[in-house]
């Protein structure tokens, strides 16, 4: 019976060692060894078997991660104090040498940190006026973040970036500023305002001229087209000349009696005078006929 009962709680021991003595490093982490408090070997991602009791691991956390350095006053050149607040952006060196470091040169990296940044911040900002404080801040977040991965570099730290979160005036100077601004502001609006008049003014000015050419476009185009016409017309009324000498030169050459004898019919004709005739007389007979008496009328008178 007891021996059951023991082989039962071997078995169990067995188990439970067995558990404690399985450790986990996620992907986020890599670890560091220790056997009996004496640094032994360095842990990466998976899984470890180490000795229950006397082995034990310590996980560090190797992603980016972010402290604040909380809100401070600082002296600029000019003088003033003025309320800064940043935020620093760090993550431990993926490497064996970076972990220990992170580690083993420096207790609790995170508080060293902020107080660096803070001491650091000081120093940069007070060789600095106002203005450029508040005007530079692209150029200090780059200083802070190269001076303090300077500093952490002998911790195993790698110090991404940095970030001004706040840069606050005194409340006199602020309000000073307010009214700067709003003047500027309105300075600004005033000049955009008379430009808009000046483009609109010009905008007119410019429909004006456009219309007034357009008349006077119309008007030259209509005289065009009028002289046009005339000069059509006239054409067309020497193309008829033409026409009329040539028909009168080919068919009345050499025939001047016959061509006096149709004008002495048109005459006629136009006085109504009435003359019988046969329907099978030439035209020329007739012609000559109605000349005659035409030419008797005459002598009567």
């Amino acid at each position: 019976m007891w021996e059951f009962v023991f082989l039962f709680f071997l078995i169990a021991a067995i188990v439970v060692l067995f558990a404690l003595s399985i450790k986990i490093v996620r992907p986020t982490q890599r670890g560091l060894v220790e056997r009996l408090g004496k640094y032994h070997h360095y842990a990466g991602q998976g899984i470890h078997f180490l000795i229950p009791f006397v082995d034990a691991i310590v996980r560090i956390n190797i992603t980016e991660q972010m402290v604040d350095a909380q809100q401070q006053e600082v002296i600029t050149k000019d003088n003033l104090n003025a309320k800064v607040d940043a935020q620093i952006y760090f993550k431990v060196q993926d490497s064996e040498e970076g972990v220990k470091r992170s580690q083993y040169k420096v207790n609790s990296y995170q508080i060293q940190i902020v107080s660096l940044a803070r001491t650091t911040l000081r120093n940069i900002i007070g060789q600095l006026s106002f203005e450029e404080v508040n005007s530079m801040r692209d150029k200090l977040n780059q200083e802070l973040a190269k001076a303090l991965d300077k500093e952490t570099a002998t911790w195993g730290i790698s110090v991404v970036r940095s970030e001004l979160k706040e840069i606050q005036p005194p409340q006199d100077v602020q309000e000073t500023m307010n009214k700067v601004l709003i003047a500027k502001n309105s300075k600004i609006a005033a000049i955009d305002f008379a430009t808009a008049k000046e483009t609109e003014a010009d905008g007119f000015k410019r429909a004006a001229i456009r219309q007034a050419e357009g008349s006077a476009k119309a008007i030259e185009l209509n005289a065009e087209a009028q002289k046009r016409a005339e000069i059509l017309k006239a054409e067309g009324e020497a193309r008829a000349i033409e026409l009329v000498n040539k028909a009168a030169d080919q068919y009345f050459k050499g025939n001047a009696v016959d061509l006096k004898k149709l004008e002495t019919l048109q005459s006629t004709l136009k006085d109504n005078s009435k003359i019988i005739v046969s329907s099978d007389m030439p035209i020329m007979e007739l012609i000559s006929k109605i000349a005659a008496v035409k030419e008797n009328k005459k002598k009567t008178k």
